[in-house]
């Protein structure tokens, strides 16, 4: 069966005592976000918890009824042999992304070896597997979607709560996703998470292929 899983993430209200309204959640993930975990619902169920100092994981013992602390500071690896992308959608990724793609498959990226792809289409297998093994996950921006799909305060941060405090990395592509100022609670923002060599060297494709967006949309307008 299909793994699923459910994500959280615990923001600190900006005033004491004050009624939550929605606008309190619209504040940096780096500021004001305490805690954040996942749940696997696989063929065990996993919790993937941080406070803020560390990863640590826990199964469920289904006999017991609780969950027993089974991995303790959890630490990605610094770089990894996985890529988690919807390939799919490749000939609507950002030229950057088909790049950075092809280096990963050729083996000419930073990580020296060709790359596997593993991509389930459930985000918290997803980045569960690449926490595990090291890798990069990735959900882009495409031609339909120009902020990719991926919920900004309740999939995007706490997924990089979590990945930073276990010694990865969660970025945009320009910048870290933790430092996004949210404007609205379904705010979308593209994502990438993972191993920090991985993200720190999709970055630099962002950095230096950036400009073939605009190549890309002159050429679309050339043709109309």
């Amino acid at each position: 069966s299909l793994p699923v899983g459910t994500i959280f993430g615990i923001y600190r209200n900006p005033i004491m005592n004050a009624p939550t309204e929605s606008d309190s959640f619209l504040q940096r993930g780096d500021n004001a976000m305490v805690a954040a975990g996942y749940c696997l619902y696989s063929a065990t169920t996993v919790l993937v918890l941080t406070l803020g100092s560390g990863v640590d994981g826990f199964t469920l013992d289904p006999d017991k009824g609780i969950f027993l602390h089974t991995h303790q500071d959890i630490r990605i690896p610094s770089s990894g042999p996985i890529y988690s992308f919807n390939e799919a959608n490749f000939h609507d990724f950002p030229p950057a992304i088909k790049r950075y793609l092809d280096a990963l498959k050729e083996g000419s990226s930073s990580v020296g070896v060709r790359s596997n792809a593993r991509y389930i289409g459930a985000l918290v297998a997803d980045v569960h597997n690449v926490l595990i093994n090291g890798g990069i996950y990735g959900y882009p921006s495409t031609r339909k979607d120009r902020n990719g799909k991926l919920r900004l305060l309740y999939e995007s941060c706490p997924m990089s709560m979590i990945i930073e405090q276990a010694g990865g990395a969660g970025s945009t592509g320009t910048g870290r996703i933790l430092d996004v100022q949210p404007t609205e609670i379904h705010q979308r923002v593209p994502t990438f998470l993972g191993s920090l060599e991985n993200v720190y060297e999709l970055d630099q494709f962002f950095h230096y292929y950036n400009d073939d967006d605009d190549d890309d949309d002159d050429d679309n307008n050339d043709d109309a």
